[in-house]
Order: structure tokens, then sequence, then C-alpha cells
């Protein structure tokens, strides 16, 4: 079995959440394997992009914890 780690910046996620945004998952698939071109199945390209997809962004703010009261 070939296990596949690679490393994805904050751009490339952005990128790939737009392409996703405005073209849905296929697109966003084109989208990491135009990126991350040793991707060479569609299949883990699009399984990697829901994974990216799910994942919260570096800038967004802190979730909120309950307050002491």
């Amino acid at each position: 079995m070939l296990v596949i780690m690679f490393c994805v910046s904050e751009s490339d996620a952005a990128a790939i959440r737009q392409a996703f945004l405005e073209g849905g998952e296929f697109a966003a698939a084109v989208e990491l394997r135009r990126r991350f071109v040793g991707i060479s199945s569609n299949a883990d390209a699009r399984r990697f992009v829901r994974t990216i997809l799910g994942w919260a962004s570096s800038n967004a703010a802190p979730a909120e914890v309950g307050k002491a009261q």
C-alpha cells in the first residue's frame, strides 16, 4: 500500500475552496491536481478535496468558548 503525504498551504486550500464554490467537487479536484501533480487519481483527488473542505481556515476567528457567569 502506497501512502501519499503532502502539505497544503493556506493559499492552496483557499484556491481549492474557491474552485469548489465556483464549480463543485470536480472543479476543486482539478484545481488540487493542478497544484499537486503527483496526484494522478480523480478518486483520491476528490477524497482529498473533501478533507480540505472540512478544515477550518487558520484565518478564521477562534470559536467562542462558554462564558463564566
